[in-house]
C-alpha cells in the first residue's frame, strides 16, 4: 500500500514539474524558438485564479519598454475564418514573412498597439471610407491558438474598428506597444471568448495614456492618398 501510494506521490510531482517547466519555457523562450523544438510544449490552460487576478491595465506608464516598439507590416491574409463567426473578433492575419521583428524579440501571448489597413488596389481607393483607413488601437495574438490545435505559428490581429470594406489583400501596419497575457488553453469556447472580451478591454486602456497615444502617429503609419 505504502509502495502505491509513494509512486502516486512520485507521479504528481513529475506532473507538477512538467507544468512548471511548461510555464518556464512558455514565459521564457520567443516563438521562434518554440517553433524550432522537436516537440511544441502544451500551453498551460487558463485558470479561474488566473481569469480573476488579470489587471485591467499593463505596460509602464513611462511608455513602451524594449524590445517595443515593434513595427510589423504586410498584406492581410485569409486566416482560418472563426475570429469573427466563432468568437465575435475578426482578426486580420500578417503573412509569414512579416512575422519575423516580434517573433525573434518576444514570447508567443497576447500584444496591444496601433494598426492601420490601407487599401492596395488604385480602383479601390475611391470607395474606401475615410474611417478605415485612420489608425486604431488592436489587439494581437501570437502564437498557435491552442485551443484550436494551429499546426503554424500566426499574427492575429483584431482592430478596434468596423471596417465598412472587406480588408483582404490590403496593407496592413501595426506597431506592437506592449504586452498583455501569454497564450493559454481553454476547457470550453465560452472561456476563451471572455478572455478575448478581457484582451480588448486591457488594450484600449492600456494604449489610451500619453505615452501610448503618441504612437498613433508613428511614421510608420502613413497619410492615406
Amino acid at each position: 500500500m505504502e509502495d502505491k501510494r509513494g509512486v502516486v506521490v512520485a507521479r504528481r510531482k513529475l506532473a507538477a514539474e512538467s507544468i512548471v517547466l511548461t510555464l518556464s519555457i512558455y514565459m521564457s523562450a520567443t516563438a521562434q524558438e518554440i517553433s524550432q523544438l522537436d516537440a511544441r510544449p502544451a500551453a498551460p490552460v487558463q485558470t479561474e485564479s488566473f481569469r480573476q487576478s488579470r489587471p485591467l491595465l499593463v505596460g509602464e506608464d513611462s511608455g513602451p519598454s524594449p524590445p517595443f516598439p515593434i513595427r510589423l507590416a504586410g498584406s492581410v491574409q485569409r486566416g482560418f475564418g472563426r475570429g469573427g463567426k466563432d468568437l465575435g473578433c475578426p482578426t486580420a492575419n500578417l503573412p509569414d514573412e512579416s512575422l519575423e521583428p516580434i517573433a525573434t524579440a518576444t514570447k508567443t501571448g497576447i500584444y496591444f498597439g496601433y494598426a492601420q489597413v490601407l487599401p492596395s488596389r488604385a480602383e479601390e481607393q475611391s470607395t474606401w471610407v475615410e474611417d478605415d483607413s485612420k489608425v486604431w488601437p488592436m489587439v494581437m495574438s501570437l502564437g498557435w491558438n491552442p485551443f484550436y490545435k494551429n499546426e503554424k505559428l500566426t499574427a492575429e490581429i483584431h482592430i478596434m474598428h468596423n471596417y465598412q470594406s472587406d480588408f483582404y489583400g490590403h496593407e496592413l501596419r501595426a506597431v506592437v506597444l506592449g504586452y498583455i497575457r501569454p497564450e493559454l488553453d481553454y476547457t470550453s469556447r465560452d472561456a476563451l471568448i471572455n478572455d478575448i472580451d478581457t484582451d480588448k478591454r486591457v488594450g484600449e486602456k492600456s494604449v489610451n495614456r500619453p505615452t501610448y497615444r503618441i504612437f498613433a502617429q508613428d511614421p510608420h503609419f502613413k497619410s492615406p492618398t
